[in-house]
């Protein structure tokens, strides 16, 4: 069994974005990302916290806008607005979840298209789904395949099953294995019988949000296993994915915390360094 150690590999892509941030400092390009934080959930704050200071390790400049949990969605698509038309800002991340009151579909759909660092927007989407190079890619999801093919793990042919159908992971996800060529099938909440899918699987993404969902009797041996999965369980981190029984059938799995995690907040930070080097070429 081989540990697919998001950690390492995400070090590694940063080493080499702190590189390109230098480069595009030397052209007068200070790449920058802004984040905004509705509300008070702890574990977003975390979250921002954690890209706050991935940021500062690759030298991309961060600023975060903390708001109240009594920010009108109107006030929310005024700094968004603002930020849209700020040319020293290269991406924006709004940090879900949002409270209630505020429709998360029109955050996502009033973030232009070129700073949407997350992913999110239909127009990249889009061009996710017809496979057109060039759009910012959802991070998560772009992180597992980076993480696959950093492994040398060849997806053309593969039969994938992922487990979980959200807009954030598994759909977009779904589309990235098709463009690679692999054979997909998603499982959701009215799937039958998941283990008929997960037992022929050559590879299985879980990303339901539910503690030790796969277990041993539903996978193959040699199997290769993702976890995007984080739940807290007392003191413990889980995920989604019985670890110490499925590892032992498995060729590749990815722990958590330190697997796919990491290779999140690296996309991200892909993501921005990207959109800085768009920048440059349209001031050139």
């Amino acid at each position: 069994m081989t540990l697919l150690d998001g950690k390492k590999v995400s070090t590694k892509l940063k080493d080499e974005l702190k590189q390109e941030v230098n480069e595009l400092k030397k052209n007068g390009i200070e790449p920058c990302l802004a984040v905004i934080l509705v509300g008070d959930d702890k574990a977003s704050k975390t979250y921002v916290s954690n890209k706050a200071k991935a940021c500062k390790e690759c030298e991309i400049k961060s600023i975060v806008y903390e708001l109240g949990h009594d920010t009108t969605q109107n006030e929310l698509l005024a700094l968004i607005n603002t930020l849209n038309y700020d040319d020293s800002v290269d991406g924006i991340l709004v940090q879900l979840p949002l409270p209630s009151h505020i429709n998360k579909d029109i955050i996502i759909q009033s973030i232009n298209s070129n700073k949407d660092v997350d992913g999110f927007h239909p127009t990249n989407i889009g061009f996710l789904s017809a496979n057109i190079k060039g759009s910012f890619l959802p991070c998560t999801p772009a992180g597992i395949i980076y993480l696959l093919k950093e492994y040398k793990i060849n997806l053309k042919g593969l039969d994938v099953v992922i487990i979980g159908a959200s807009n954030i992971v598994g759909k977009p996800l779904l589309m990235m294995f098709l463009n690679e060529e692999a054979t997909v099938s998603i499982c959701h909440l009215q799937t039958k019988d998941i283990k008929t899918y997960t037992q022929k699987a050559d590879l299985i993404v879980v990303a339901a949000g539910c503690a030790n969902l796969l277990k041993a009797d539903m996978v193959k041996e040699g199997v290769i296993v993702l976890d995007v999965g984080i739940n807290k369980i007392g003191s413990k981190l889980l995920g989604d994915v019985d670890f110490e029984n499925v590892s032992k059938k498995a060729s590749f799995i990815s722990p958590v915390p330190g697997g796919v995690g990491p290779m999140t907040i690296a996309m991200l930070l892909k993501n921005t360094v990207k959109a800085a080097k768009n920048r440059l070429k349209a001031a050139k």
